[in-house]
């Protein structure tokens, strides 16, 4: 969970019991009368992690309660749990694309089972989620997190599509992980703050800090690729350039290294084995070390800052004072500072 630990008491109990509550739903909704199904729902729910979408959802809710109470209800509880499942389904997918093989310090679904299993997992994660979505009385809800999870599934292609594209551009990648990482995170607070029948202003602003946190995430989640530990991040990392994913800090190197600079990294990149298809290897490694003696991390870093601070500047100014929205502050920057 993304919020620091100097946030105590009441609000901060009330968010783990809540929170305690989806996982319940999570797991009685894909209970299955089938122990390979079972085993499998077992241990995809080993991947979660920080909780950031349901928690977006129910700090929302507590942060908009029109009768300033804190409030949570059922259907903001129905939405945070469908949330999560969808964001389940798409780590499932991703490890398959990334042919990874390890996260949250433990086997891939791929790696355990194949990659027909894990497919098929995906799947029925999805099926469940827009089950359980199904039973919300109010149907521009589920309009809403079905046009979400296409934009997702969108930012996924045009990711694909830009595989080994070392011409990327900052609009293109930036436009990459508002859709399949930040559109689901807006969508998060935008509901809830629907569901609580909060002002025009108040959803558009809390919409922009999911997306903006979103965004953020995402960025350091590229640095964490890049620099973080294998064992304390906890999942297979490395993949981004072995997969031609461009990202941020590397789009800044190319941008403004000297053209010499940037012939030989460009022939970095493209130092890999042709033979079926081969990821690059000791060119993705060479890239690396050069990009860590250059200040494009740091250069991603600050943007990530920034976005951050913007995110915050709207909930200061469309949300009332609560408990709730200054953990909604705290666990913005705890974005910036994470390390797995």
């Amino acid at each position: 969970m993304l919020v620091l630990a100097k946030s105590q008491g009441v609000i901060q109990e009330r968010l783990t019991g809540e929170l305690a509550e989806v996982e319940a739903r999570f797991a009685g909704e894909l209970a299955s009368d089938l122990s390979c199904v079972n085993e499998l729902v077992t241990h995809v729910e080993r991947y979660r992690g920080k909780m950031l979408r349901p928690t977006l959802v129910l700090l929302t809710a507590m942060a908009t309660d029109p009768a300033g109470r804190l409030s949570v209800t059922d259907p903001h509880r129905v939405v945070a749990t469908v949330f999560e499942m969808v964001h389940m389904a798409t780590l499932v997918h991703d490890d398959i694309l990334d042919e990874a093989e390890m996260r949250r310090r433990g086997a891939t679904i791929n790696h355990l089972a194949g990659n027909e299993a894990a497919v098929m997992l995906g799947d029925y994660l999805i099926s469940h989620a827009y089950h359980l979505c199904s039973g919300l009385a109010r149907p521009t809800v589920s309009t809403a997190i079905a046009d979400a999870t296409n934009t997702v599934c969108e930012g996924e292609l045009l990711q694909l599509a830009n595989r080994n594209n070392w011409a990327l551009d900052e609009a293109t990648y930036f436009e990459i992980i508002r859709r399949k990482t930040a559109s689901l995170c807006g969508t998060c607070c935008r509901v809830a703050a629907a569901l609580h029948e909060a002002s025009p202003d108040a959803e558009r602003a809390l919409h922009d800090y999911g997306e903006k946190l979103g965004i953020a995430f995402q960025i350091v989640d590229d640095l964490l690729d890049l620099t973080g530990d294998e064992q304390a991040v906890g999942k297979t990392l490395g993949r981004d350039l072995e997969k031609g994913k461009l990202t941020l800090p590397l789009i800044r190197f190319l941008t403004e290294a000297e053209p010499a600079a940037r012939r030989e990294a460009l022939a970095l990149l493209a130092d890999r084995g042709e033979e079926e298809g081969a990821a690059p290897t000791a060119g993705g490694g060479l890239i690396r070390d050069r990009l860590l003696a250059t200040d494009a991390v740091e250069t991603a870093r600050r943007r990530a800052g920034e976005l951050i601070d913007e995110a915050k500047a709207g909930l200061l100014t469309h949300l009332p004072d609560s408990p709730a929205r200054s953990l909604m502050l705290e666990m913005a920057d705890a974005v910036l500072t994470r390390r797995f």
